[in-house]
């Protein structure tokens, strides 16, 4: 029998769970814990807010497939994390955040930092606890990591009283859980394969449309391998990004609001979509009413609240994307019979529209001389060879760069999706670094994003984290100020940034500052930052007055896009 301490069974059970690392901020109620994590092996990497140890979490979650687990105090450490946690919920990133809380008898007390932090994130998690024994921490504990690695992902909170982690009991790690009400259904249904396999064999103008379903589950090999058994073009949501190669001659590119003409004009003249761990969102589907109306739809997703909750489907499929794909392969057999002379045709069509409205702009400064922003991104890719990861924050620069960088490899491309969260990036650039420290990683930030988290160049120089931040400096709330533009009579109502000099900013945190305003010198700092070992912020002063293109307007049609620069002020 081994008795412990409550925060000594935590660090057990986190060294059980396989967790390496922890993100986080210390406080007096956790401060039982970092008094023995101190002793462990476990790495603690010491964040300049809470937020960011989510998205740092989310980083590492995103890019690694692990767990994201995150330490924080009670109080305004615990509500810091709400965005985190709800950005990690939305897009399926499996995070789990550990609280401190007061202890049992001052709850409901109002007493010094306190928050019920349960009740603040019950609607923004996939499940959260308060643990009320020590003896039930291990317990909930493991149950915690099931519950958000398994299914859908997504996020989980564990509140833990000060007094149950100082408290005693015995260390028993369960091997399994049961939770009867919670019973994920990964494999599919041999009846609904053997449908879809069928529908996909007589399709004349079929397209497959991918999430971020198919990256979490491990699916990227298989859904290769039917798009090329089928030859069938692939489009990818902005979560889907890396999922199916983007250098393949069947990549489309990204579909929905910003997506590109090609894979909008194919979604709303297919026969058939096949729709594999994607949640038919807002941002894809435009007007619900006139989306791919032509079209029979097979959903295969894990979530089975997912399926028919925005869109009516044809075929649902509820089970793991990788096993459903599998299972379609197999069904189908060696040598699948489909129409090919009409596949032909389907794709000929498609290279039609590729040919007649393409991803394009002008590469030509502005009258004021500023950079283009897509070229900044065409750059880095040609820097990078196209494989480096990239990791963005939200707003123009987050379209730039879904559509002039090409993702060929699965948790390539991190970003905020559902929630959209300006200041995502920088803080989840640095978890990806923790997690992949090998690779080369780019956040593409924006001017008003950056400054968000800006705080986490502290600890970029204090862990010398070598993350490369490309900042697309135009000087103002780029997409509000486009929305403005284009819908709103161009009255240009508080968007305008001012930003400090990103290379002084730079240089106190003890980091390489770079500042680029034209192409050659775009170039040349590309050059510099990459060839640099350590860390380097990038300041590229582009047109305050460029637009993301093709766009859908809100509420129309997917097919409905504004495809090129209207007249400027």
């Amino acid at each position: 029998m081994t008795i412990l301490s409550g925060a000594e069974i935590l660090i057990e059970c986190w060294k059980k769970e396989g967790v390496e690392v922890i993100f986080g901020y210390p406080g007096a109620a956790t401060v039982d814990i970092h008094h023995h994590l101190g002793a462990s092996s476990l790495r603690f990497v010491l964040c300049r807010h809470e937020q960011a140890a989510v998205h740092m979490a989310e980083g590492y979650a995103r890019s690694s497939g692990r767990p994201g687990v995150v330490l924080v105090t009670s109080g305004p450490g615990a509500t810091n994390t709400v965005t985190g946690l709800a950005g990690a919920n939305m897009d399926s990133v499996p995070v789990i955040v550990f609280s401190g809380q007061v202890s049992r008898m001052l709850i409901g007390n109002d007493a010094f930092q306190e928050v019920d932090i349960v009740g603040v994130t019950r609607g923004v998690t996939k499940h959260n606890y308060l643990v009320i024994s020590t003896d039930r921490l291990a317990q909930t504990i493991k149950e915690a990591f099931y519950v958000a690695t398994t299914g859908r992902p997504g996020s989980v909170l564990v509140d833990l009283p000060k007094d149950v982690l100082s408290g005693q009991a015995e260390f028993d790690y369960p091997k399994k859980v049961f939770l009867k009400a919670y019973q994920p259904h990964l494999s599919p249904h041999p009846k609904q394969v053997a449908k879809v396999a069928s529908l996909l064999k007589k399709a004349q103008r079929p397209i497959i449309y991918a999430g971020g379903g198919v990256i979490s589950s491990g699916a990227s090999e298989e859904l290769l391998a039917l798009a090329e058994r089928l030859d069938i073009p692939v489009t990818n949501t902005l979560m889907g990004l890396g999922g199916f190669p983007g250098t393949h001659r069947l990549f489309l590119g990204m579909l929905g609001m910003y997506g590109l003409y090609r894979a909008n004009m194919a979604i709303q003249n297919a026969d058939l979509i096949l729709a594999v761990g994607a949640r038919f969102d807002d941002r894809v589907t435009g007007l619900l009413t006139e989306f791919a109306k032509e079209a029979d739809i097979i959903h295969i997703d894990v979530d089975t609240t997912s399926i028919h909750k925005n869109l009516d489907v044809d075929v649902p499929l509820v089970a793991d994307a990788r096993q459903a794909l599998l299972a379609i392969l197999d069904n189908l057999g060696v040598a699948p019979d489909y129409p090919v002379a009409t596949r032909a045709q389907w794709h000929d069509t498609i290279s039609g529209w590729a040919q007649s409205c393409p991803l394009a702009y002008d590469p030509e400064p502005d009258s004021e001389g500023f950079l283009k922003p897509q070229m900044v991104i065409e750059a880095l890719y040609r820097a990078t060879k196209g494989k480096a990861v990239i990791v963005t924050d939200v707003g123009q620069h987050q379209m730039w760069a879904a559509q002039y960088y090409f993702y060929d490899h699965p948790r390539q491309f991190i970003s905020s999706g559902g929630l959209g969260v300006m200041g995502f990036g920088l803080p989840a650039a640095l978890g990806v670094l923790v997690a992949r420290p090998e690779s080369t990683v780019i956040n593409i930030s924006g001017d008003g994003s950056i400054l968000m988290n800006i705080q986490e160049l502290a600890t970029v120089a204090q862990e010398r984290l070598p993350v490369k931040v490309a900042i697309l400096n135009n000087g103002t709330l780029g997409m509000v100020r486009q929305l403005q533009h284009l819908f709103y009579d161009r009255r240009y109502v508080d968007t305008t940034l001012a930003s400090p000099d990103f290379v002084k900013l730079a240089d106190s945190f003890g980091l390489k500052g770079l500042v680029a305003k034209t192409a050659a010198e775009m170039e040349e700092t590309i050059a510099l930052a990459l060839a640099e070992p350590g860390p380097v912020i990038m300041d590229f002063r582009i047109s305050p007055w460029e637009n993301v293109f093709p766009m859908v307007p809100a509420g129309q049609a997917i097919d409905k896009m504004i495809l090129r620069p209207l007249e400027l002020p």
